[in-house]
């Protein structure tokens, strides 16, 4: 467990001297500091142990994550949402007739679907009021779900505003409406680490006594898949480019064998 705490001391350190970093206003101009954000966090220092090297991993991943995160789940439903993008800017097209505005958010086959829509919505909220809140929210279902559809996920319907979409799309939106990433990367980061630093300590900790008998190897196997997963996964979306148009597909994991131990009689 000393191994362990002196790990976590390194990384607080790491992690001090990023912020003192960002906060100093000294990062790279273009990347927002990205390249330096890395250099801190991936375990290139003379000094640094086996511990620090394992977490910076995790950090090195972060902004692949930031991606992963801005397009599964709560992302899609961002999307549906009647305080979402898409709904939003359908307002701002309507209100200046301009198709132009929501077009970015339907694949080029699909434009002239679109146009059709938005000239009859035109075309019929100029009869009235109740005309008018038919014919905006015929013009939005239709946007949502042919955006949707590009995304190859199923439109159930526009959702209500306000809802929870967690603590990662807030922050992605923030960070490009600010153009400060600080306080996304700190998020993703520290959730990479404390995630990374669980499954470790689990598998460290069942690892000692693994072989002291059949039901003690059974608890380190248990902790070592886990744990394994884990850090597979992170490196799986590091390396994996996110398109627009992936869909909500479940992800697919390779499993691989726990190393075998010896039993102690």
């Amino acid at each position: 467990m000393i191994i362990v705490r002196d790990a976590d001391k390194d990384q607080h350190k790491i992690r001090n001297a990023w912020l003192t970093h960002v906060n100093a206003g000294t990062l790279p101009p273009g990347d927002h500091g990205v390249m330096e954000i890395n250099r801190l966090l991936s375990g290139r220092s003379e000094e640094e142990d086996d511990m620090r090297r394992w977490a910076g991993i995790g950090s090195a991943v972060a902004l692949v994550m930031i991606l992963v995160l801005a397009t599964a789940g709560d992302a899609l439903a961002h999307c549906d949402g009647l305080d979402g993008p898409v709904v939003n800017l359908a307002r701002q097209a309507l209100a200046k007739r301009d198709v132009k505005i929501v077009l970015p958010w339907v694949a080029a086959d699909k434009e002239e679907e679109i146009r059709k829509a938005f000239d009859l919505a035109v075309a019929v909220r100029s009869k009235g009021e109740k005309e008018k809140e038919l014919a905006d929210t015929y013009f939005f279902e239709t946007l949502v779900r042919v955006h949707r559809a590009g995304e190859g996920a199923p439109y159930t319907g526009l959702k209500p505003a306000g809802l929870d979409l967690g603590p990662a799309i807030p922050a992605a939106d923030k960070a490009l409406e600010t153009g400060n990433p600080q306080e996304l990367l700190t998020l993703i980061n520290g959730k990479i680490h404390d995630g990374i630093h669980k499954y470790f300590v689990a598998a460290r900790e069942k690892k000692a006594h693994a072989g002291d008998s059949v039901e003690a190897g059974r608890a380190y196997v248990n902790a070592y898949v886990p744990y394994l997963h884990f850090v597979e996964r992170l490196y799986k979306d590091a390396t994996t480019p996110i398109a627009h148009g992936t869909g909500e597909g479940a992800r697919v994991e390779s499993g691989h064998p726990a190393p075998a131990t010896e039993h102690k009689h």
